[in-house]
């Protein structure tokens, strides 16, 4: 298979039409021109910005901490409240994106990601100025929606700049944006909290300030497409062409691989995102003696492992899997089966080093089977003018799944909770094998 995608005949630009869909620029633009240094400026502002929103996300998962060992709030902010806030977030963000990955097809990724950056912003200073339930629900909801903003659009933005046959390893590195996120975060925003301000609303304030930064970048350095015959320096707030929403879904429905991507997601979503809303906690849980901050960094080995599994399992997926992304996904699928069934029982010893490890090798099968299924494939399998909304309804399978994932922690015992998780990666692993030669009709045909 040839490394670049074979070059196409430019269609003649409509007068007045806007800027070429993802599908349209992989057929109207030959990745040669399209300027090397705008390409990796969109990689580089693009995987920003995505990383940038889980300084917001991770803001609540670091406070809780805090919040539980505060005696004002014992009573209204319980663990189950908690779990149940996290399951309002993923919900409203399960909604988000159904519906963002749709309208960054029909309007553009630049709007909907500097959307989806301020309503972030703002419902993350209104958590920190106030412990109020209501209020803390309210502006989940209004998180929820904001941060299912980012992922679909910005993984079509990229799709519009790297052909298919160099996809699965150019995204492969991009989707570290989210591990990166998840290792860099709470750390970062435990050690603000807890050893600078002594605060847990201070883990929200800053994070807040993060993504404000970040948003200023995306706003000086984001494009939305490169444009058909030329070097691809578009204006950024070039009207995009419209097309109704409901036939978006139509199309893109029409292929069951979207459907058997989703279902696969809502089985492996609730794992990853138990551990990313409650890792600290759950660490504090199996390991008793050791302190807030300690609970707060010991997770980070499942964002570094989570860092090196999408730069890995894509390369796989190009070069040994010739662009076929099931099997890779299958794979790590199978090792997380096994983890997350062992995780229990090796915790007992309550050893750091083994918590370590054993988050470490989740971290590493959850995020390569993650990329695989919610970025790679789903553009890949995507229709012909709806790549956001295949990765948006992908997406929005994955996050109903992630509600149990932030809502089960508060409610079940380690022990079924991590059983469960096993069983329900092992359905996954299931679902796709089917699918196992299937390819993108765009790599078959080279």
């Amino acid at each position: 298979m040839a490394d670049t995608d074979p070059p196409a005949v430019p269609r003649p630009p409509t007068e007045g039409a806007g800027p070429v869909t993802t599908r349209e620029a992989q057929r109207t633009v030959h990745p040669h021109l399209v300027s090397p240094r705008l390409r990796w400026q969109i990689f580089a502002v693009t995987w920003i910005a995505y990383a940038g929103f889980y300084f917001v996300r991770q803001a609540f998962s670091v406070a809780k901490l805090g919040i539980l060992d505060d005696p004002l709030l014992a009573h209204t902010l319980s663990e189950r409240v908690l779990g149940v806030i996290d399951a309002i977030y993923l919900a409203a963000y399960a909604v988000g994106q159904f519906v963002w990955g749709a309208w960054s097809d029909r309007f553009g990724p630049r709007r909907v990601v500097i959307t989806g950056m301020i309503g972030a912003i703002g419902a993350a200073c209104l958590m920190g100025a106030s412990s109020a339930l209501l209020v803390f629900g309210g502006a989940m909801v209004i998180q929820g929606l904001a941060q299912s903003a980012g992922w679909a659009p910005l993984c079509k933005n990229m799709g519009a700049f790297f052909p298919v046959a160099e996809r699965g390893r150019v995204l492969g590195i991009w989707s570290t944006n989210y591990a990166f996120g998840g290792l860099a975060a709470p750390p970062f925003l435990g050690w603000l909290a807890y050893s600078v301000f002594d605060s847990w609303q201070a883990a929200f304030f800053c994070g807040a300030a993060s993504l404000a930064v970040v948003l200023l970048l995306f706003v000086l350095f984001q494009r939305d497409a490169p444009a058909p015959g030329s070097k691809g320096e578009k204006e950024p707030g070039a009207e995009p062409a419209r097309r109704g929403g409901l036939a978006l879904y139509r199309s893109t429905l029409r292929d069951p691989m979207v459907l058997t991507l989703g279902a696969a997601y809502f089985l492996l979503k609730p794992a990853r995102y138990a551990i990313l809303l409650w890792g600290p906690v759950l660490v504090s849980d199996r390991l008793p003696h050791v302190d807030k901050v300690g609970a707060t960094v010991i997770p980070v080995a499942f964002g570094a492992a989570g860092v090196l599994a999408p730069i890995a399992v894509g390369w796989v997926s190009d070069r040994l899997f010739q662009s076929r992304r099931v099997p890779a996904a299958v794979l790590s699928l199978a090792l997380l089966t096994v983890v997350l069934g062992l995780f229990m029982p090796l915790t007992a010893t309550d050893s750091v080093g083994v918590m370590v490890a054993l988050l470490a090798v989740i971290g590493l099968a959850v995020y390569a089977a993650d990329s695989m299924i919610s970025c790679v494939a789903a553009v890949d399998f995507g229709t012909e003018d709806g790549a956001g909304t295949a990765a948006g309804l992908v997406n929005g399978c994955g996050s109903v799944g992630a509600i149990l994932g932030g809502l089960l922690p508060g409610f079940l015992s380690g022990s079924s909770l991590f059983l469960l998780f096993s069983v329900a990666a092992l359905l996954a692993g299931l679902v796709m094998l089917p699918h196992w030669n299937r390819r993108p009709r765009t790599a078959a045909a080279q």
